[in-house]
Order: structure tokens, then sequence, then C-alpha cells
């Protein structure tokens, strides 16, 4: 491969309901530290580090757009192009305005296809078989790559292989999530691989055999991208039009039909973390096989996952359970029921609850503020603004404010006066009044926030300036 050779496409779409209470709309898996102090994301293109790549694209949902770009700024990745979809389409369509955007110039890159939600532990086999597919994707091949099975899995699709290659093997065919009897033959028979959900093939490539079976989606995509504009960081595809596409996964709309597809052996320590029983063994355990995260104590337990995110949780006499704690909802299962948590999930939403949404805390473009506490006409945030950040000038037409600055400097603009608040100040924004909040320190301004009023939603928020664009935007919050 030659330098810069290789076009990382990261998909961080995905949703990850089976591992709520975690993982939730406005913050799904792929953008959690489930393994050490980084997100899924960000190892995900951390792992692409010593391999021939240009600045990789990310393509999101917009409702992610800040907590996208402000993960790849935590760790340095600079250049990166994040296509934000307004509504999920799935994988073929989201890799078909990657290919689009990548040949734009006459430019044909080899594009690497990657879920940002996979843990992969032996980086240095992910390299090797990158660079196997890579030299069959040169010769026109669409490369998927087949995780080597550890066990007869029921929950994953798999690919057999035929025809060898001299990189690897061409697919012989693709196979649905099997019973435990075809999955116990596939392991058996050593022909049969995991199918990933990563691929490498080159741009061109790929649009000739979209085209070819999926017409639609390649039209849909032509339009939505002809259509896009950049907004900030963001290519902001044209929602109308992208909307408008099929919605279907690569495998069906082009692997599962092509002559070219082909297959080489990834075995690296895959793992999709599709349910908090994956989690599990991803985690180092204790003599008893205790997965134990946060504050936690436990006593006569066995083979269980314990996740506390707030406060101290103790477990007493279980065995083989699922037990994850955050601020405002808690998560007790059977490990062998835990697929099933998705349905607790529909649940919520049926309800229109807000634990199936978002956090407690609430992750925005200035920063993040938690709701700490609430009660008949008043609301209690704690604010946390980062350096140089500003909140949008706004104003409120049911509720007033009250700030008391814990830590740092606030730049408080109330009506037509501006002025700073320092630690242990506080100043107050009556019903109505244009207003605005800047941290122009160098350090993180920390404050409480006390609203009261008749009505406290997020959506009683008119702004009239912002630095992030979202004046004309429908979404919440400050």
């Amino acid at each position: 491969m030659n330098a810069s050779s290789l076009q990382p496409v990261v998909l961080a779409g995905g949703a990850g309901t089976r591992l709520w209470p975690l993982s939730r709309e406005h913050k799904p898996k792929q953008f959690l530290n489930l393994l050490g102090t980084q997100s899924l994301m960000q190892q995900a293109l951390l792992r692409l580090d010593g391999l021939p790549c240009a600045a990789p694209y990310v393509i999101c949902n917009e409702a992610h757009r800040f907590l996208a770009a402000e993960q790849l700024r935590e760790i340095g990745v600079e250049g990166a192009s994040v296509f934000l979809e307004s509504v999920a389409r799935n994988t073929a369509p989201a890799i078909a305005l990657a290919a689009l955007h990548a040949t734009r110039e006459g430019a044909d890159p080899l594009l690497l296809v990657l879920a940002a939600d996979h843990v992969i532990r032996d980086v240095a086999a992910f390299h090797v078989a990158v660079e196997q597919a890579a030299a069959l994707a040169e010769q026109g091949q669409l490369v998927t790559f087949g995780v080597v099975p550890m066990r007869a899995e029921t929950g994953y699709g798999y690919v057999e292989r035929g025809e060898p290659l001299a990189q690897g093997w061409r697919v012989a065919r693709f196979v649905e999530k099997p019973d435990a009897a075809h999955a116990e033959e596939y392991l058996a028979s050593g022909q049969y691989y995991w199918n990933s959900g990563m691929f490498l093939f080159r741009a061109s490539r790929y649009l000739q055999e979209l085209e070819q079976f999926a017409p639609a989606i390649l039209a849909a995509c032509r339009t939505a991208l002809a259509g896009a504009r950049h907004d900030l960081d963001f290519i902001r595809v044209d929602a109308q039009a992208f909307a408008q596409s099929p919605s279907d996964s690569v495998d069906y709309a082009v692997m599962e039909h092509t002559q070219d597809a082909a297959v080489v052996a990834l075995d690296a320590g895959w793992n999709d973390l599709g349910a908090w029983a994956a989690l599990a063994g991803e985690l180092d355990c204790d003599p008893d096989g205790n997965a134990l995260q946060g504050d936690v104590m436990v006593e006569a337990t066995q083979g269980t996952l314990v996740r506390a995110e707030s406060r101290l949780v103790a477990t007493v006499g279980v065995r083989d359970l699922v037990v994850v704690e955050t601020k405002d909802a808690v998560l007790v299962a059977d490990k062998s029921a835990v697929q099933s948590v998705k349905g607790i999930v529909e649940q919520l939403r049926a309800l229109e609850r807000p634990e199936c949404v978002e956090h407690r805390e609430v992750y925005r473009p200035w920063g993040v503020f938690d709701a700490i506490g609430s009660g008949p006409r008043y609301q209690v945030k704690k604010i946390t603004v980062k350096p140089g950040a500003k909140l949008s000038l706004q104003k409120h037409h049911h509720r007033a404010e009250h700030w008391v600055v814990v830590s740092g400097t606030a730049r408080v603009t109330n009506g037509d006066k501006t002025y700073l608040v320092t630690e242990n100040q506080s100043t107050y924004i009556p019903i109505g009044q244009v207003h605005s909040l800047e941290n122009p320190g160098v350090i993180p301004l920390e404050l409480i926030e006390v609203q009261s009023g008749a009505y406290l939603g997020e959506d009683d928020i008119v702004r009239l300036e912002d630095r992030y664009g979202r004046v004309d935007s429908s979404s919440k919050g400050s």
C-alpha cells in the first residue's frame, strides 16, 4: 500500500439498545468508555495508527455531531470529515456517501469500512488482515473481514469461504444467524467465519456494484451529497434526498450479490459488544468470576457483572447476573437474558420516558449539564462550560434562572449589561431577559443553576445568536 492509500470510513450511527441503561439514544455505545479511558469510537480510530491512512470519514447521526467532534478532538484527530445523517438508513447508503465523496475530484481510494463500536484486542493481527484485504481490493475484489469463530455462536451471521485466493478466499455464501445445530456444524468445518461487518474495497468498485444491485440507493445518495452543505466542521447532506434512500445493509445491497466478494480471516480478539454478557467477557474478573467496575462491593457473589456509575452498589448471594447503575436508572438482569434488554427500551420509548433517550448528564457543544434535582416549579442543574466556550444568546418565556459559580470565571450577558462572576458569587436572570454565559478562562467553569417558573422544559429557549449554528435548529438544550 502506498502512503495515504486507505480511506477509513467509520460508521458511528448505531443505537446499542441492548447496553441500556448506559447506552442511550443521545449517547449510544460507540461514544461510551466501556473498556478503559477512551470511547469505542476513539479506540477504533486509534487502532489505525501504523496503517497508511488518510484523515478519516466519520458518519453519524445529526444528534451526535458535537459528541463525535469532541471525541475526535480529544484524541488529536485532525482533518476528519464528519457526515451527518438526518435519518438512519443502514450501512449501504452511509458507505455510498463516503464513496461518492472520496471520488468527487477524480480520486479513487481504497475504503476501509469500520464499525465504531467493535473491540479488537490484537491490533497487529488486525493490521495484517487489512494489508491482506488491501491486496485483494487492489485487484477489484470487495473484501469482508471474517472473524475466526471461537464458539458455536447463534447471534452472528456467517461467511463461508470458497476458492482460495492469494491473500484470502472467495466468498462461497453469506449465511443468516444459524440455529445451535448449524452453528456447531459451521464451527467444526473450519470453513466458516463470523461476519464482522467490516469491509475493504475500492470506492469506484463499490459504486459500480451498488449501481447494478441497488440503484435507488445510489441515486438518492448522489442527490443528497450534491445538496450537501458544510456546517462548521460537518458535512450536512440534503435531509430530504437522503430520506428517500431505501434502508439496507451493505451485505444485503451488495455483498450477497456481487461476483467479486472475498473474505480474509481476522483472528484478532474481535467482539461487537452486542450485549452486557459480551462486555463481561472482555473485562478482568476476580477469583469468583465477577467483573466489577466502579464503587462495588460483593459478598457470596459469582459470575456477575456489576457496574456502578454514581454510587456504591453491593451484591450478596447472587450468581450470573448483570447489575448496571447510572444516576437515573438501574438494570438487574440474568446473564442468559441480556439480549432482551431492548424490550425494556421499547417499553420506555412507548411511554415516552426520557431514560431511553438521554442520561441525567447531557452533552452540549459548549460542555455538559447534570440535572441534579427537580420539583414543582423548580429545577437544579450543575453546568460545566469548557474553556473558551459560550452558550447561545437566548431568552426564556416561562422561567427565571439563578447562577452560582462554583469554580472558574463566568462572563455573563444579562440584558444590556456584561460582567464577570467569579467563584462563590451569583447572579439572577429574570423571566424574558436576553442572556448568555461564557467561559473566558483557561479552566472549566462550573456553576449551579436554579431554574424557577411555571414551565421548565428544555424547549423553552429562544436562541438569538449561537456560534454552533443552532439558531434555526429544533434541537433542544442551552
